[in-house]
């Protein structure tokens, strides 16, 4: 069994390049893998291994870059390892919205997942999904709109023109999303904003069944790609002809084909990447015959 653990910290960092290098080798040498996204606002990340080396590497990381606590973060379980390899990025934002942040949110607006439903229940408040629509479509909450901005620098352009005087509850995965947006609708001069902490994650965790307003799955970005209620693996898969995720509806189509394509992209894929991702296939295939592992092979 492996811990996942997903944090972030809006803080000025130094020394980005030194300290990459330094995060590498502590990954490498803890056998924890995942991505650490780090900038001069901050850091992001999500890594997954043993319960004793994240214990080891969270006080590491604390140490090496003057961190007391985390702005958030988030435990999970997974039965194998959701990750294929350690990677540490320097990044000039850890959110892209083009501009910068050199603090947390000071302000109380976050809602813990126990008191959400109630605030999202109010037909005055406004509910925004500031994730992906690819996202948006696995799972979101009842009453949730979605931007549909593909590229998150294009969030700011939709936040401009919402209602500054109607109360706006924004939810992403693990909350970073939505603290960059909520620090950014403050300097706007929006009052009403708030979010829900920890995220999705920390809802499906905290929050049983019977009483949710979450429909469908939440997808993650890792190789469990959807999680659900207790933060349980999903049903959900990657097509690995366009990398969207794929449902058992979605699976029934007469346009999937396993590690080939999906009824979104198998009109677009060309005949030579149709031959290609068949290759593969049969050699994932034959490996898992074989009872070896594949490269390639994205499912455990």
């Amino acid at each position: 069994m492996f811990n996942v653990f997903g944090f972030y910290k809006f803080k000025k960092l130094y020394s980005l390049k030194k300290n990459k290098i330094i995060l590498q080798n502590y990954l490498k040498k803890l056998n924890i893998r995942g991505t650490i996204i780090i900038s001069k606002e901050g850091l992001n990340g999500t890594i997954a291994g043993k319960n004793k080396n994240l214990n080891i590497i969270k006080k590491r990381i604390k140490n090496l870059l003057k961190i007391q606590n985390f702005d958030s973060e988030n435990i999970s379980k997974s039965k194998f390892q959701p990750f294929h390899r350690p990677k540490i990025k320097i990044k000039n934002e850890v959110v892209p919205m083009g501009i910068y942040v050199s603090s947390k949110n000071k302000n109380n607006n976050h809602i813990d997942p126990t008191d959400w439903n109630k605030l999202i229940k109010n037909k005055k408040t406004f509910v925004l999904d500031a994730r992906k629509p690819f996202e948006y479509e696995v799972g979101t909450f009842k009453r949730a709109i979605n931007p549909k901005v593909k590229n998150f620098r294009e969030f700011p352009k939709y936040l401009n023109k919402l209602n500054k005087q109607k109360p706006l509850a924004m939810f992403c995965t693990g909350g970073i999303r939505c603290e960059k947006a909520s620090i950014y609708l403050e300097k706007k001069g929006f009052k009403n904003i708030f979010q829900l902490k920890g995220g999705i994650l920390n809802y499906l965790k905290k929050i049983k069944k019977k009483n949710s307003m979450w429909k469908g799955e939440c997808f993650v970005f890792d190789n469990r790609v959807s999680v659900k209620h207790d933060l349980v693996i999903g049903t959900y898969i990657i097509c690995s002809g366009c990398r969207s995720p794929i449902s058992l509806k979605d699976k029934k189509s007469k346009k999937y084909e396993e590690g080939v394509s999906c009824n979104r992209c198998k009109d677009k894929l060309t005949s030579d990447q149709i031959t290609r991702f068949r290759m593969r296939q049969k050699q994932i295939d034959f490996a898992k015959r074989s009872g070896k592992k594949y490269i390639f092979q994205k499912e455990f």
